[in-house]
Order: structure tokens, then sequence, then C-alpha cells
């Protein structure tokens, strides 16, 4: 059987893997100041969390998508079940602990956009390699592991290997900050790195600024492809190809921004998964992120048709 037969007898385009929490939402006129009340706006909730974002989003924009995350047996939990079943994710490696809670997340946002966070994530961060759903990973033709303990990253990128999968990984600001000796043997085995430009100086020891010889030391160690997400200026690129900053798509107006990141990867794995070049791929998930930080909401990524409509009238 050749690769391309095999690939296309994988029961999932996307297997996520990582955090499921319950996002808190709230929108206030400002901040309010110690001892003062602030008038809520509106409010929002729903599951969130890097493996709960990815897996929905993905689903919107047509893949069959999968999750591999822990949560509590309490009412959070089960908020993050149903929203999963309701998006048509598969639930298969969605662990369940008994001597946990469900973690949740308050992001509280400002009339101006500005956003303060308060987290707790409770058993999100006790998804152990044993934790892992072998036939989930094989089955997979790609998998999206953010912001999830090393070990447990490692064990899924070691199964996606040997399986043909395609590994992206995210690494966020908290594991970032290892840096690349203590994450080295885990970057070996991913496909696609994304992070901004904090987080890969963080894992280099360079600047900021520095993010292009930054995003050179990342791929130096293996990985296809490299991409620093630039905010609003885009994302900056790093392949055997492709060595460019790909332009933001604009939008009128941002109301929430987190989550952008999980909505670009489902993006990027979309647009891969279609046959896209990896440019194209990229200008499709700038298109994705930029069009879920017009709603309020951790997963509010468009649909496929949505995405390309809105890139033909901008362009």
């Amino acid at each position: 059987m050749s690769s391309r037969e095999a690939e296309a007898g994988k029961r999932y385009d996307l297997v996520a893997v990582g955090h499921a929490l319950v996002d808190i939402r709230i929108v206030v006129e400002r901040f309010p100041e110690p001892d003062e009340e602030a008038k809520v706006l509106s409010q929002v909730w729903g599951g969130g969390g890097s493996a709960v974002n990815t897996s929905i989003d993905g689903a919107r924009l047509g893949l069959k998508t999968a999750i591999i995350a822990k949560i509590g047996f309490d009412s959070f939990g089960r908020i993050v079940v149903d929203e999963l079943l309701r998006e048509g994710v598969d639930i298969t490696g969605l662990r369940v602990s008994s001597k946990g809670r469900t973690g949740f997340t308050i992001v509280v946002i400002d009339r101006n956009g500005d956003i303060v966070m308060y987290g707790f994530k409770g058993v999100a961060e006790e998804l152990e390699p044993s934790d892992v759903v072998d036939d989930i990973v094989v089955n997979a033709r790609f998998i999206h592991i953010a912001s999830l303990r090393i070990d447990t990253s490692i064990r899924v990128a070691e199964i996606a290997k040997k399986s043909g999968a395609k590994v992206s990984w995210d690494p966020g600001r908290v594991l970032a900050t290892k840096g690349v000796k203590e994450l080295e043997r885990l970057i070996k085995l991913v496909d696609i790195v994304t992070l901004n430009n904090r987080e890969v100086a963080a894992l280099t020891g360079l600047k900021p600024e520095e993010y292009k010889e930054a995003a050179k030391t990342v791929k130096e160690l293996g990985p296809e492809l490299v991409v620093v997400k630039l905010g609003p200026r885009g994302v900056y690129a790093l392949s055997n190809d492709l060595n460019e900053e790909i332009p933001a798509v604009k939008v009128d107006r941002v109301v929430d921004t987190t989550g952008a990141g999980d909505a670009f990867a489902a993006g990027l794995i979309a647009g891969l998964i279609r046959g896209y070049t990896t440019r194209k791929a990229l200008l499709y998930a700038n298109a994705v992120a930029a069009l879920k930080i017009t709603k309020l909401g951790s997963h509010e990524a468009p649909t496929h048709q949505t995405v390309v409509q809105y890139i033909w009238e901008a362009t």
C-alpha cells in the first residue's frame, strides 16, 4: 500500500492534543479599580483550551477531527463534552478524571479590546503518556499538539511519526521558556512549529525582534516549517522553499483575540490537507484567524466557504 493510500484510509484529518477547559468571557466598559464594581456588558460561556479550540475550529473548516485531552467529572466537564459533540468532534480520546476538576479560564475584555485573564488548569495538565489512545493517533493525517507537558507530547509525536502522520506543535508561552536544550528531543519529532515572536525568543534565548534568526535556530533541529506569528503584521514563515512574511488579513473590528493562535493552526492544517501550497495555506490560516477575532469566543472560526469568500472579496 502506498503512503497516499494509507493516508486516505485514516479516520481523522486532524487530532488536537492539549488542554480542554471552560472559558468564561466577560465584556466590561472598563477594568475596575480595587474595591470597585464594573458593569458587565455581555458574557459567553463555553468549552475552551487549545485542544477544544483547534478541534472545533478544524471541524468548522470541514475537517474530520478528534481530541485527546483530560477533563474532570463535573459540570464544567459536561459543558466541554456537550460542545464537542455538538460540533461533530470525536471524543473517544477524552479522558475523565474523578480526582480533580475541569480547568477554566476567566477572560475579561474592556471596550478597547484589552484583555485580562485568570486561569485554573485543573486536570488538563494531568494528561499523561498512558492516557494517549494510540489508535486515534495512528489514524490521523495531522496531529496538533499545543501547550502540553513534554513527556506526553513526545509520546504522541513518536506514535504519529511511526504511523506517517504530520505533527504540528505550538509550545505556548510556559513551555517555550524551558528553552531549546530541554525541548530538543520533541522539536526533532515535529514537522511544523507555530509560535509567536516572544515565544520563539524565549525558546532560543534571542530577542523578540530577532525572530528570523530564532526561527532558523529552531528549523535547524528538523522541522519542515517554522511559523512565527506577528500579530496584526501576519506571520513569518521559514521552510526549505519559503522565507518571507505573509501579511495578515485585515478586518474592520477586533472583538476578541484569544484563541486566534488555535484558529490559525486549524486553518494552516486545513489548507495543507486541501492540497494548498505552504504559502497559500498560510494566507488561508491568516484569514481564518482574522475572521475569528471579529467574534466573542475562543473557537469562533468561520466555515471554509466563509474564508474563501472573504479572501476573494479582500483581494
